[in-house]
């Protein structure tokens, strides 16, 4: 009797322990707990000592696990970035259409893949409206794929997860060639294609940064 007790005493802490971790549902966690509670008053004092060694070990474990879940998080970040950068590279070569990515738009910590209305040397003056990002003035997808009725390439916005927010951005256009562009302050129409050292986008969680590296070939790096 007394190894079966210890056997369950450990079953029980493991099992919510794993829920605190996100690996076990709580209902999973309340159906063993009841049914231990129906076997007698010594289970309920295994289910006492349970909740006691689980509340030492959250208390101890909880900062640990909130870091951990903030740089899941901030990684993620990253790595969606990423993926979205390298999505308007292939759909400017695949569209045969320059297509920008914009950050911080329509609002904070959102960023969205645009078509390029007008041409690199004569961008239509919605290219750099407030409302381009705008889901309701150009939504996703768009009605048609009728060039007469542009933007037509438009991705989704997309979001950073909770607490993420962009640190270093410049808004990119990437060219049908595979070549990336930015402007740099000059005026100068069409945008210069970028260095060879590339330029940085950051996002943030607190004082921890993850950047990801664009150069002018269209190279996009992101270092875990």
């Amino acid at each position: 009797m007394a190894s079966f007790r210890l056997a369950m005493l450990g079953y029980l802490t493991a099992i919510v322990i794993s829920s605190l971790l996100g690996l076990a549902p709580p209902l999973l966690i309340k159906g063993i707990i009841d049914g231990a509670i129906k076997d007698g008053a010594s289970a309920r004092l295994d289910v006492l000592t349970v909740i006691m060694v689980v509340a030492i070990l959250a208390a101890m474990a909880a900062p640990e696990m909130v870091d951990v879940a903030s740089q899941l998080r901030l990684g993620q970040g990253a790595r969606d970035v990423t993926s979205e950068l390298q999505a308007a590279r292939l759909r400017a070569v695949t569209s045969s259409r320059p297509i920008r990515v914009r950050f911080n738009c329509p609002a904070a910590n959102e960023y969205r893949l645009t078509e390029l209305i007008g041409t690199p040397s004569a961008p239509d003056a919605a290219d750099s409206a407030t409302n381009r990002c705008s889901p309701t003035a150009y939504p996703y997808p768009a009605a048609d794929n009728d060039p007469l009725t542009r933007p037509n390439h438009d991705g989704p916005v997309r979001y950073l997860p909770r607490d993420v927010s962009f640190g270093t951005t410049s808004t990119l256009e990437f060219w049908p060639d595979g070549t990336v562009h930015k402007d740099d302050g000059s005026g100068a129409k069409p945008w210069p294609v970028l260095p060879a050292t590339g330029t940085d986008i950051s996002v943030t969680k607190s004082s921890v940064v993850k950047h990801i590296t664009v150069n002018g070939l269209g190279k996009i790096t992101f270092v875990e």
